[in-house]
């Protein structure tokens, strides 16, 4: 294989950073890479468990004088969020990521990238596959379908794993070491679409050019959600004329801020659209202003082709599905004004989208507090109710508490601390974590979350400083030798 990354160190970090690249990988579709770990590991002699979601565990034993210490547990996640320019020809289910490293900085050519977790794939197979290092036993416990709410963790059996310490490489901030977390669900809302055959000018309306981002970790940051923007358009050309909604969709993921929406309604003739778009361009312009600040690259073009001939939504589901967008929650709900600020409660719109018989949007609320939580899914509930919508709720993950006195972050603290010569920032986060399924189910475990610098998870916008995963991994080979010590 011919590597693009090339004079960064461990070069072999770098390279099963590209190996893996190569293997298509979005959640639910992890069966080639999970195998890829079993042969790795078998080609290695080291145990290695592989289950029906195509989880994996590869266990090593320590290394010599620290067969006394403590297990210690290395954990990420195999899938990665599938997202794309609409301009770019790529088939995630069969094609491997075009890397592109550009000024010590490695993207992909108009895709996410899938740092967002390979990095964690690629530190755990370097160090498995360097004899030369100082550790404890180790158990490098790779989970599937993260991104569709920790499905692969949650099903894992965990009376597979020994260890009681946990080092999560999910973070993305260099400097940061994260202790807890908050908790998740996502909602789908559902509705039967009866079609009626149009006739006349075809209104398309289509928004481009906004950031997106994590829907955790990101929604404090008021940029804008293309779902929100199109429903607020096409509302009040609903209410200011008599279009047909033939079409709505936008989005590909529940915890991906929306950054492309089309929309297409069709009217009775050519004036009627073209007083629609006028309408349209109006709130349009508004929008620009408003995001400015925020989001400065949004866009939405307005084109009108006459002579349409199509299917429209009828108009009682059409109506409600576009009020249930503009009325379901969306961005930061609640802030800790006790402590930082902090986001303890959200909710974000990431897809919606009308098929030929059903409409369907998909939220995901985060919540760092149960009870709110709980009565967040009450609100989902009865909003549903009222609009005529059927509401489920699955993938529902735990949050992850902070703890008081945990000795793995305190030698984190200390190696980062003798390394870099500066503090290592503790926090907690906004967004969902595995950390929070393995304290559940594993009494006693003592977790952190670290991880290089990641940019726009979840975005084609997607990148890794390099020289930052280097020294992350002169982190994480100095935190485990001193577990062995």
């Amino acid at each position: 294989m011919d590597y693009k990354i090339t004079g960064y160190e461990p070069a072999k970090l770098f390279h099963y950073f590209e190996e893996i690249s190569a293997i298509p990988r979005g959640s639910g579709n992890e069966k080639g890479i999970s195998d890829y770990l079993v042969a790795f590991a078998k080609d290695h002699g080291l145990w290695v468990y592989q289950d029906d979601v195509y989880n994996v565990i590869i266990k090593k034993a320590a290394s010599a004088g620290a067969e006394a210490a403590p297990a210690v547990m290395l954990q990420g996640h195999i899938d990665m969020v599938c997202d794309k320019l609409g301009s770019v020809e790529h088939d995630f289910e069969k094609d491997g990521i075009d890397l592109v490293v550009k000024d010590g900085i490695l993207t992909a050519n108009g895709t996410t990238l899938g740092a967002d977790n390979g990095i964690a794939v690629a530190l755990m197979l370097t160090v498995l596959d360097d004899d030369s290092l100082v550790h404890p036993a180790l158990e490098c416990v790779f989970t599937t379908d993260e991104e569709s709410g920790l499905v692969g963790a949650e099903t894992l059996d965990k009376s597979q794993i020994d260890a009681r310490i946990m080092i999560n490489l999910d973070s993305e901030e260099e400097g940061v070491a994260t202790v807890s977390c908050a908790g998740g669900v996502v909602v789908t809302y559902s509705r039967p679409i009866v079609r009626e055959h149009k006739a006349g000018s075809l209104l398309t309306l289509e928004i481009s050019g906004l950031l997106g981002g994590h829907s955790g970790s990101d929604i404090n940051l008021e940029r804008g959600n293309g779902n929100i923007i199109m429903a607020r358009i096409v509302e009040r050309l609903m209410l200011a004329g008599d279009p047909a909604l033939v079409s709505f969709n936008g989005g590909t993921k529940d915890n991906a801020i929306n950054r492309e929406c089309k929309a297409e309604l069709v009217y009775a003739d050519h004036a009627a659209a073209e007083a629609g778009a006028a309408i349209a361009q109006g709130i349009i312009a508004a929008v620009s202003s408003e995001l400015e600040v925020f989001d400065p690259g949004f866009a939405c073009s307005v084109e009108i082709a006459d002579n349409a001939e199509v299917e429209a939504i009828d108009p009682d589901t059409a109506l409600a599905f576009v009020r249930a967008i503009r009325l379901a929650p969306n961005g930061v709900m609640r802030r800790n004004i006790a402590t930082d600020g902090s986001v303890e409660v959200s909710s974000n719109i990431g897809v919606v989208a009308t098929s030929a018989d059903e409409a369907k949007i998909l939220l995901s609320p985060r919540s760092s507090i149960t009870s709110l939580q709980e009565e967040f899914k009450d609100r989902l509930q009865t909003l549903a109710d009222v609009l005529g919508f059927d509401a489920a709720f699955e993938y529902e993950y735990p949050g992850w508490s902070y703890v008081e006195h945990s000795a793995v972050r305190d030698v984190f603290c200390e190696s980062y601390r003798e390394l870099f010569g500066t503090e290592l920032k503790i926090e907690s986060i906004h967004a969902g974590l595995e950390c929070g399924l393995f304290t559940e189910a594993l009494p006693g475990l003592d977790a952190i979350a670290v991880g290089p610098t990641l940019s726009d998870v979840h975005t084609p916008d997607e990148s890794m400083e390099l020289a930052s995963s280097e020294r992350f991994y002169t982190l994480l080979v100095d935190v485990l030798k001193r577990l062995a010590a």
